[in-house]
């Protein structure tokens, strides 16, 4: 197999791409440079092309099942980089996790219940909870002077008693502020959820991106009583670049509330998976590990450009800084030092810079004044994006 040369550009546009594609219906100047929503810029690894080509060789694209080969890829992969053990039975495929998520809130809540986040976090968390008709509580992270994220647990146990939330909706690795949940951490929420009667739903679909001396811990592997009362939400989708595929696996070992996430499945129509996510997940998942490997270092070295641009403990207060992550592919900035308004900005990043990244506010108010750039493209896109950020505010 060849490993893919990542510094390749390839050329989106006029593909349908809401990265590239997107940005004049999304009111973004033409020739904006993208690096905002979390796709790759990368070809997906061969024996995952050359799977969607047998398919499609077929002819016949009818309803279509996944068979044992298919879960025992899925149960390779996470008890082989995790250390995750699970039942076939226990998984439920959907066609993505946000729509997973959905149909927890339905599911495991009812309208005008409360549902627990930490922002700033991935904003369709919220949109899932508040297009529902449930009512959002929010936990916030706390930046520490030493420029890390942290959970405040007080604030946590809080809101449980007062609020009762029904559910909690963890993000694990956490996106955007790209903290790698220690085994501690999430064994003092577990138990805090589990005293108030709280469901958490995990949502673990940046699992694999971990960079050096981190690891990821499965939310239901730290204590055989959160396997209990837990959803793990995981998709080959960021890993492996297959969004459009439309393919998760989500994880329920407790039959009861297995049998009311599936009957909210069924009740919005939903039923057989895409036959072309099927293939491409199931060879990702058996042939994918050495493409990821390289892949996850390719990331590294593009992480460090960045830390070279906006260094985490910049000596100078008023240049954008790196709030140093430990997974994901889509670092936090921090543009508060610079003295701008959140709007001002989002301007120069846009129409001076012509940069399109995730304005901080879209993660919730604790966003505002940082911004989520991607970092998943060839490295002299990067760079040029990076000296574009530094010229626009003269850092």
């Amino acid at each position: 197999m060849n490993i893919q040369n990542f510094d390749t550009i390839i050329d989106r546009r006029g593909t349908g791409s809401l990265k590239y594609d997107g940005a004049v219906p999304r009111g973004m100047p033409a020739d904006i440079l993208p690096l905002w929503v979390a796709d790759m810029d990368f070809r997906v690894t061969d024996p995952i092309t050359d799977a969607l080509r047998s398919a499609v060789g077929h002819g016949v694209y009818g309803y279509t099942m996944p068979g044992d080969e298919y879960f025992d890829a899925v149960r390779a992969w996470w008890h082989g980089r995790h250390s995750y053990e699970f039942d076939a039975k226990s998984v439920t495929l959907t066609p993505g996790v946000v729509f997973a998520l959905a149909q927890a809130v339905r599911a495991f809540t009812e309208p005008g219940d409360a549902v627990l986040v930490q922002r700033p976090v991935y904003y369709p968390f919220s949109e899932v909870i508040e297009d529902n008709g449930r009512r959002l509580v929010n936990s916030p992270l706390v930046l520490t002077d030493g420029g890390s994220y942290e959970m405040d647990f007080e604030s946590f146990e809080r809101r449980l008693h007062e609020d009762r939330p029904r559910l909690f909706i963890l993000c694990s690795p956490h996106n955007p502020v790209g903290r790698v949940w220690r085994a501690a951490e999430l064994a003092r929420i577990g138990e805090l959820c589990l005293a108030y009667d709280c469901l958490i739903v995990s949502d673990e679909i940046h699992a694999d991106f971990t960079y050096a001396g981190n690891k990821h811990t499965v939310f239901s592997t730290v204590s055989d009583s959160f396997r209990e009362r837990s959803v793990i939400c995981t998709s080959p989708s960021k890993s492996f670049n297959l969004a459009a595929l439309q393919i998760s696996n989500i994880i329920i070992e407790d039959p009861a509330l297995r049998r009311r996430f599936r009957s909210e499945l069924n009740a919005c129509g939903y039923s057989q998976s895409n036959m072309m996510g099927l293939a491409a997940c199931r060879a990702a998942y058996e042939h994918g590990g050495p493409w990821f490997a390289e892949l996850l270092g390719y990331l590294s070295e593009n992480l460090a450009l960045v830390r070279s641009f906006f260094p985490p403990s910049s000596e100078k207060l008023d240049t954008p800084r790196l709030i140093e992550p430990e997974g994901t592919y889509l670092p936090w900035i921090d543009f508060r030092g610079l003295g701008l308004s959140h709007d001002e900005t989002d301007r120069r990043l846009i129409h001076d810079a012509k940069v399109w990244l995730d304005s901080g506010t879209l993660f919730g108010p604790e966003g505002e004044g940082f911004q989520r750039i991607n970092i998943a493209c060839p490295r002299s896109v990067l760079e040029d994006a990076l000296t574009r950020i530094a010229n626009a505010f003269a850092v």
